[in-house]
């Protein structure tokens, strides 16, 4: 009868077990795992195919951005609107010997001259807008050339500063012929 009652006595744990339980685990928990940051996946380095979506995806884009790059574009920096200072761009950076394009008046590919920051010539420099448009431009390294429309599309590599020009001159032209539909 004595066993009866001390088998029926201890059928489950008691509210002070299961608290020393869950207190052993927190510890071991933490003692274990405290060192172990949660993995972060690190931003991609700016190219001519990401340069747009990198820096609309920034922290440092609040609505407003001025991309700027020097140093044979290895140094980028990057300011919030026009009355900011730059700040340095600090992920990743692979637009190494880049050319900037625009097209003049004439329909004439022109390369672009953006002057000197911090007494270096400036090899790029792009405004980016809350509409998710920004400058148009093409790129050309040593690798190939890149279209970087104003809007819609995404940003095309191409195999010539021609071939850029005639993707330029059309996505110009389905631009201004957008109003046909109204």
């Amino acid at each position: 009868m004595l066993d009866k009652k001390i088998a029926k006595r201890h059928k489950g744990f008691s509210l002070i077990e299961l608290l020393v339980v869950i207190i052993i685990i927190s510890l071991v928990y933490f003692l274990g795992f405290s060192g172990i940051d949660k993995y972060t996946p690190k931003a991609k380095a700016l190219t001519p195919l990401n340069l747009k979506s990198s820096i609309l995806k920034s922290e440092l884009f609040q609505g407003k951005a001025t991309l700027l790059c020097i140093n044979k574009c290895r140094s980028c920096y990057i300011r919030k609107d026009i009355n900011t200072p730059f700040e340095a761009y600090e992920e990743g950076i692979d637009l190494k010997d880049i050319e900037a394009y625009t097209l003049d008046e004439r329909d004439s590919l022109q390369r672009m001259d953006y002057g000197r920051y911090q007494d270096k010539k400036i090899c790029l420099m792009l405004n980016f807008y809350a509409n998710g448009s920004s400058t148009q431009i093409i790129l050309k390294n040593e690798d190939a050339v890149y279209f970087l429309p104003a809007f819609f599309d995404e940003p095309q590599k191409i195999d010539s500063l021609e071939d850029a020009k005639e993707i330029w001159l059309h996505s110009s032209q389905l631009v201004s012929n957008s109003g046909d539909f109204y």
